[in-house]
């Protein structure tokens, strides 16, 4: 696209415990991806290993500085000539815990910006129960880039219920926030699209929405339903199940736009 405009993608995938197969199956998503134009791909959560054990999860886990899964989104980068908001990725971290960590990178292939998930989903649903703290260290700070007209925020799955760190990407000056995702079938159902169109609408910034999808090798069911969603809150590009890929071009005159017409951030009267 011109100037003031870029053209992003969105990816949905249903990844494994194998994670050679998925990094296949993300490299074919990302030239398709690429050979649509886009400037920018966002994978879901956990591309390069979904539904492993535990004892899997931390024997692949490498350090930020030794990834073989950041080596391999920095050398996609590179070879499509395209920035990538890496989904998230399992590396090692301190307390004999995981990072949950969402990278990006730049189309020369630099990491820009690396974000650990915040909020842990430690919940128990109706059938099913998850203990992500159990595993998992806690990030402390957001984290937001700057990639070409736009700055991105940067966020993972059970973020999304908590608007406060929404709002805080708002007043950073971003234009757009992503949420790489591998949001339950059961919450996904009741509660996904829903909360994914009021953080768009309540920040007047664009949303890039990447999930994972179907049934996983542990017998976890995923929602999908990757999206875009405008300022306005309106649905731009929806893949509601299966493996693909979404498009769809982001304007710095629709952001304009809209914060125009109805300026409600200016109008706040509670703030932190």
């Amino acid at each position: 696209m011109s100037s003031a405009g870029m053209r992003v993608a969105c990816i949905q995938m249903n990844s494994g415990a194998d994670r050679e197969a998925n990094l296949e199956q993300a490299s074919l998503l990302l030239q398709q991806a690429a050979s649509a134009g886009a400037e920018l791909a966002v994978l879901p959560e956990n591309f390069s290993l979904m539904g492993a054990s535990l004892s899997d999860k931390r024997l692949l886990a490498e350090p930020q500085e030794n990834s073989t899964v950041l080596a391999f989104l920095s050398e996609q980068a590179i070879t499509h000539r395209m920035a990538i908001v890496g989904g998230s990725t399992l590396l090692t971290g301190g307390q004999d815990k995981l990072r949950n960590a969402c990278p990006v990178f730049s189309a020369d292939g630099r990491m820009r910006a690396i974000y650990d998930k915040i909020h842990l989903f430690d919940v128990d649903l109706d059938g099913e129960s998850y203990h992500e703290s159990e595993s998992v260290v806690a990030g402390e700070h957001p984290c937001s880039v700057a990639l070409g007209d736009f700055r991105f925020g940067l966020s993972i799955c059970y973020d999304i219920r908590f608007p406060e760190l929404y709002r805080h990407y708002a007043d950073s000056g971003c234009d757009v926030v992503c949420v790489v995702a591998a949001f339950t079938e059961q919450t996904g159902h009741a509660h996904w699209q829903t909360l994914l169109r009021a953080r768009a609408i309540e920040n007047q910034c664009y949303l890039l929405a990447s999930a994972q999808w179907g049934v996983h090798a542990d017998g976890r069911r995923t929602w999908g339903h990757s999206m875009i969603i405008d300022p306005w809150g309106e649905v731009m590009a929806l893949q509601e199940e299966s493996t693909g890929v979404i498009m769809a071009d982001l304007t710095s005159a629709r952001l304009a736009h809209i914060r125009k017409i109805l300026p409600s951030l200016q109008h706040r009267q509670i703030s932190r």
